[in-house]
């Protein structure tokens, strides 16, 4: 049985039903790294105050650091009998370190470590995601640079609108994901990571103590950017998770993006557009139907998107109607915090080389850009530009439409005196040259 942080009032034993129901240890050791680092910088502070000596600090330091090589080689084995992360930690230094160790948690609480080590954890997790968006703008301008001269039709409801650049089609999610990139950038660069909290009314620890201790650490492990500071309000850092909402805000956004652009390709790809080739390297086929080439990479992805949306829900609902400070509740935001990053890093992973794999069918897109509706908006603009009135170039162009659908007919096989009925400044050159693709888009430039 794990020694635990607590129990002196206590006359019964924890009953063991309940100790395995409350036990965070089996997901939140992925916190330890930070936890570590929330022991160096609160060891420093006491040192400073004299709380302990310097072969006490010597001892702790020594400890910590030994757990910490431990965790970053992957060594790290923590105890599942421990309560917490927290508790598996301070019972690893104290056999490290011996009696030295029961000073380690002098004048602080597990809230406060709690919220330290969380913040720490979601901004370097958002760094990493930064890093992981930034691969697929660059998968993305790749194929739009390789496909620079391409064409495709551009829709509205799914049907037919206009014709497009593909590229500019594909800089459209490169202009969501660089705005996932501005979001994930201020959030790493404007949260705070906050000390000397204790369970929720502060520390005795003075303030300049923890300052020196911050710069210490900072300097001695090479950390920059990193915002840590003594907290302004001791309760709403122990109680507030707006720092997890907020992030995992920024990740649903994200995976909405994903499941867009995943859509588009499923569509584009399938026999009734036959756009896109699709990497077979990320297809899997039928068990009954030998033919059969299933964007399954895809699908997972927009499916995933229910369950990511689902963690964020579940983190805004529990956190509606805690009392301050510390409820026990707020254990349970880290599985949505982990599941919910972990679906999108392997997301984000997969999909920076997926993109670079796809191909264009270029006989069905030359197909699709023969559809002369495609070109209806640039002709009731031509109309314009020879002083008809807009609303009335729109009829007269509807009008022209649905005569050629009436008689099953093209656009260019019309007769120039019945083009002429529907107005005179029409011509079948003028039609000739406004149902070109190259034409359509450059107008709009």
């Amino acid at each position: 049985m794990s020694k635990k942080l607590w129990g002196g009032r206590f006359s019964k034993s924890i009953d063991r039903d309940f100790e395995e129901f409350s036990k965070s240890i089996h997901y939140d050791y992925k916190l330890a790294e930070y936890d570590i680092y929330h022991s160096l910088i609160h060891v420093a502070a006491l040192a400073e105050e004299k709380l302990i000596s310097a072969g006490d600090k010597k001892k702790l330091v020594l400890a910590l650091e030994s757990i910490l090589k431990e965790i970053k080689s992957g060594r790290f084995k923590f105890n599942l009998s421990s309560e917490d992360i927290h508790t598996d930690i301070q019972n690893k230094v104290e056999k490290k370190a011996g009696k030295s160790a029961l000073k380690l948690h002098t004048f602080r609480s597990r809230n406060e470590q709690i919220a330290f080590d969380e913040k720490f954890y979601c901004i370097k997790e958002a760094e990493k995601i930064y890093l992981s968006v930034k691969e697929i703008i660059t998968s993305l301008n790749y194929l739009s640079r390789k496909y620079k001269s391409v064409f495709i039709p551009g829709y509205t409801h799914t049907q037919r609108a206009q014709v497009v650049k593909l590229s500019d089609y594909l800089g459209a999610y490169t202009e969501m994901f660089a705005r996932d990139t501005d979001k994930l950038n201020y959030f790493i660069k404007n949260t705070s990571v906050y000390v000397k909290s204790g369970a929720l009314a502060g520390s005795p620890l003075s303030k300049v103590s923890y300052q020196k201790a911050i710069e210490a650490f900072k300097r001695k492990y090479s950390i920059k950017g990193l915002r840590i500071e003594v907290s302004v309000n001791t309760l709403d850092n122990v109680s507030s998770r707006d720092f997890i909402i907020d992030f995992l805000s920024i990740i649903s956004v994200i995976q909405m993006h994903l499941s867009r652009m995943a859509e588009d390709f499923i569509l584009y790809s399938t026999a009734e557009f036959g756009f896109f080739n699709l990497p077979e390297e990320f297809c899997t086929g039928s068990s009954l139907m030998p033919h059969k080439k299933n964007p399954d990479f895809l699908e997972l992805t927009r499916g995933y998107t229910g369950r990511v949306y689902g963690y964020f829900v579940s983190l805004l609902v529990m956190m509606k109607g805690l009392p301050l400070t510390y409820n026990r509740d707020m254990q349970l935001d880290k599985e949505p915090l982990f599941s919910a990053l972990c679906i999108v890093k392997d997301e984000l992973k997969i999909t920076a080389k997926f993109i670079k794999g796809i191909k264009l069918n270029y006989p069905a897109i030359e197909r699709a850009l023969e559809a002369e509706n495609l070109y209806a908006t640039e002709l009731a603009g031509f109309l314009v530009y020879k002083g008809v009135p807009f609303r009335e170039a729109h009829n007269i162009v509807g009008r022209i439409i649905k005569y050629c659908e009436g008689k099953g007919m093209h656009l260019k096989d019309i007769e120039e005196k019945t083009l002429k009925s529907f107005h005179s400044s029409l011509t079948l050159k003028a039609i000739e040259k406004i149902t070109s693709y190259v034409h359509s888009v450059n107008v709009r430039k």
